[in-house]
């Protein structure tokens, strides 16, 4: 994307799992697998609870304890083997989102990704949907501290060069919703993984992006 050309007085960050795409089925699947084989079991219920985490979160959540270094490492890496080798050729791009890729990038608003997963695995479903080019940053927050903590959002404003009050957030997870909110950005909340009370703090909430009007989006800005 040809940056000089970009509106630097406002910026859209996009989650990318449950908002760009529904991975939800493909990381639980990968989860239940790559746990069982550790003696570990993992219920739907309790995946849900760790929507929007990063693997560590997720882990820590799961175990009720920080996983040591090389557990972390060995699950996660099988983990994301798994889940790369499950949506190749199966992924699809959630209703709305090729809409309004276009038509911010058309209004020369930049945008960035801003998910928990690693980089691997946002590069994977990036270039197997062809979406690269519609955005101006890619930023895996798998090393940051994970949702609800800002930092893959205030990072992604940054590489944008937009202030942070002046981003619009586009995310389905409690931890997300709550992570633009300390950001300091407006958000719009989509209903993938996620009941609409539960993601009460968004300043708009949709159950599908083509629900979205651009009146909504320019009220926020």
């Amino acid at each position: 994307m040809n940056k000089g050309n970009e509106n630097r007085d406002r910026g859209v960050i996009w989650d990318m799992d449950g908002v760009l795409v529904d991975t939800g089925e493909f990381h639980f699947q990968a989860w239940q697998g790559t746990l069982a084989k550790n003696g570990i079991s993992l219920t739907r219920e309790r995946f849900k609870t760790t929507f929007g985490m990063n693997n560590t979160g997720v882990l820590t959540t799961l175990l009720g304890v920080p996983p040591i270094p090389e557990f972390l490492a060995r699950i996660e890496e099988e983990k994301e083997r798994l889940f790369r080798e499950s949506i190749r050729g199966r992924v699809r791009a959630l209703p709305g989102v090729q809409t309004w890729l276009g038509r911010f990038k058309s209004a020369l608003i930049p945008q960035a990704i801003a998910s928990s997963a690693p980089q691997a695995n946002i590069d994977a479903i990036v270039d197997e949907l062809g979406l690269r080019p519609y955005f101006a940053a890619i930023v895996s927050g798998g090393s940051m501290p994970g949702k609800p903590d800002p930092a893959v959002f205030l990072e992604s404003a940054s590489l944008l060069g937009v202030p942070a009050e002046r981003n619009v957030v586009i995310e389905d997870s409690v931890s997300g919703v709550e992570a633009a909110r300390r950001a300091g950005m407006k958000c719009v909340a989509v209903t993938t993984t996620n009941s609409r009370d539960l993601l009460g703090q968004a300043d708009i909430i949709v159950d599908r992006l083509d629900d979205l009007s651009w009146e909504d989006v320019e009220k926020l800005q």
